[in-house]
């Protein structure tokens, strides 16, 4: 009886004890908000789920698998960047350093932008160092956890080859693979790094007290993450490059690795720098100012042209595949975007009028963008064939034209303009024929969809505003170019954007269109990287490629939001 009440008493006394501790932490303005946090991580948690295992951890396992090398093998040999130097040679360091560099870069902008914002506002930032700097280091921990039990879980397939019992022995392997010495270290890491930053976090959040005060964490932990990666990266360059250093001095050859990234990276310094005072000369007070900016700007455009000669020989030994597959992006990017663009914004204006049937138009022009692909393509095959009485040719053929061979033609396109009489070099001789009824296609299918938006964006304009201009005495012209156009940047920003994006990953029709007469000449980037992991079976490979693809598309990103930022207008 006594032994029972004091075992009541001392459970009374640990849920009392837990409840106070629950109501000091959870109680009061700032265990209101508190409350708020969590509950809002609690309803955002599945989504970060999907996201983590359909989009991070794909690139997660993109860049492992970038790393290692063998033919119809997933987990083949460790290889370091060597799949990257198959691909683009010494540029691989280069561009490694670059990353590296823009890594810290972000890192030292963020705590700085997040320092600047609480001293403005009178508020502490330092202090929440301590849970960012935990949890970015957790988060690292976390991703050396996935790269360690990656190798082991991709591994089992081949081990239970022969087994008699599949289910018994895979979970055997399983468990096997979680008990690993390196996997059981990473994971308790990350999750005893993750546990003391949440719980410093709490600290912090609490000794506020009721005083408005924001959370900085965020900015510690984009710093750590970012520091974590340009330190790893710039670790496995540098080992790299040592590597390739001793395997060259063994067969008593030699390289020029070092000089190639001093030289290119200054010239890639150089355009940067001529970049930045060629934008700015426009702000300058007076004309000398801008006149010398421009001089200056000019003068370091020409020096890091000459540094970044060496490019050529570079890219000559690489992956000779792969740059005219990147050659070929370019082409169908450049060909397409402002074309489609530019008919979309005509359509667009033309159907916005007070016209009758304008919706019947609207469906015809949006039913491309909707219909498969494969079969447009394959349509596409029929009308552009290369037979004398196909349609496109009889339709030629008409007027006098002589047959063309279309999507069997690998000739550049400004090559056949000029003819035999002047032989043009390799990159200068344009698309091929082939390529360009494959833009031709890309713009037919997606003007529809470029045109609803910009019949929405055109929609947002206030006719208050055109009333105000035709009342200044603005004619149509001047009422688009003044009117329409500025305020229509956000939508053409977000299209353009969007659509360059597109090209580059663009692969569907180009894979249905594309022909062995062709001789390569429409393989873009993204049927370059298929054909690699299919045709080849270089997993790896593929993987580096693809990582490639991925960086190209983010500078491409960010280069458009740097020059999209001082143009478009939001009213």
């Amino acid at each position: 009886m006594d032994s029972t009440l004091v075992r009541n008493n001392a459970n009374q006394a640990t849920t009392g004890s837990g409840a106070r501790i629950g109501s000091y932490w959870l109680s009061g303005r700032r265990g209101r908000r508190v409350r708020e946090a969590l509950l809002a991580y609690v309803f955002l948690f599945p989504a970060f789920l999907i996201i983590s295992i359909f989009g991070l951890f794909p690139l997660l396992f993109a860049a492992y698998e970038s790393t290692l090398r063998g033919l119809n093998r997933i987990v083949g040999p460790y290889d370091g960047l060597g799949n990257y130097v198959r691909a683009i040679d010494n540029l691989t360091y280069v561009l490694a350093f670059w990353v590296a560099a823009a890594c810290l870069f972000l890192a030292v902008r963020s705590v700085m932008t997040g320092s600047q914002t609480a001293r403005e506002k009178g508020e502490t930032f330092w202090s929440w160092s301590w849970p960012g700097v935990f949890i970015g280091l957790g988060i690292g921990v976390a991703v050396a956890y996935i790269f360690r039990l990656l190798p082991l879980m991709l591994d089992i397939p081949s081990q239970l080859r022969g087994a008699q019992n599949t289910g018994v022995r895979f979970r055997q392997l399983m468990f096997e693979a979680w008990l690993d010495g390196g996997v059981q270290q990473a994971f308790w890491g990350s999750l005893v790094l993750l546990v003391v930053g949440i719980a410093l976090y709490l600290i912090i959040e609490r000794a506020a007290g009721h005083t408005h005060h924001a959370n900085y964490m965020g900015p510690f932990i984009a710093a750590t993450v970012l520091l974590l990666v340009a330190a790893s990266l710039g670790w496995l360059t540098w080992t790299e490059i040592q590597k390739a250093y001793a395997e060259a001095l063994e067969a008593g050859e030699g390289l020029e690795i070092w000089s190639q990234i001093v030289t290119i990276s200054a010239g890639f310094f150089l355009l940067l720098i001529a970049w930045w005072l060629w934008d700015g000369a426009d702000e300058q007070l007076s004309d000398y100012a801008m006149v010398a900016r421009l001089g200056a700007a000019a003068v370091l455009l020409v020096g890091g042209w000459v540094l970044i000669g060496e490019l050529p020989r570079i890219i000559a030994q690489g992956d000779k595949e792969w740059w005219v597959g990147l050659q070929a992006t370019v082409w169908y990017s450049v060909g397409t975007v402002p074309t489609q663009l530019a008919i979309s914004l005509l359509l667009a204006a033309l159907l916005f009028q007070d016209l009758r049937g304008k919706g019947f138009f609207r469906i015809v022009y949006f039913i491309p963008y909707v219909a498969p692909f494969v079969g447009t393509a394959a349509i596409f095959r029929i009308l552009f064939s290369n037979r004398p009485n196909a349609p496109i040719n009889s339709f030629i053929g008409a007027f006098g034209g002589s047959s063309l061979q279309w999507l069997n033609e690998p000739t550049g396109l400004f090559q056949l303009l000029l003819g035999n009489s002047v032989t043009l070099p390799t990159w200068a001789a344009g698309p091929s024929l082939a390529l360009v009824v494959i833009m031709i296609y890309g713009v037919w299918t997606y003007i529809g969809f470029n045109t609803v938006v910009f019949m929405a964006g055109l929609g947002s304009i206030p006719r208050t505003v055109y009333e105000a201009a035709a009342i200044d005495g603005a004619g149509r012209w001047a009422q688009f170019r003044h009117v329409t156009l500025p305020l229509l940047s956000p939508t053409i920003y977000f299209l353009t954007l969007y659509s360059v994006i597109g090209t580059f990953k663009a692969f569907n029709h180009i894979f249905v269109l594309r022909t062995a007469a062709a001789l390569g000449s429409t393989d873009t980037a993204s049927v370059v990287i298929f054909q690699a992991f299919k045709r080849d079976t270089r997993f790896g490979y593929a993987s580096a490629l693809a990582i490639l693809l991925l960086l190209i598309i983010l500078i491409l990103t960010y280069v458009n939001n740097r020059i999209a930022s001082k143009r478009v207008f939001y009213g």
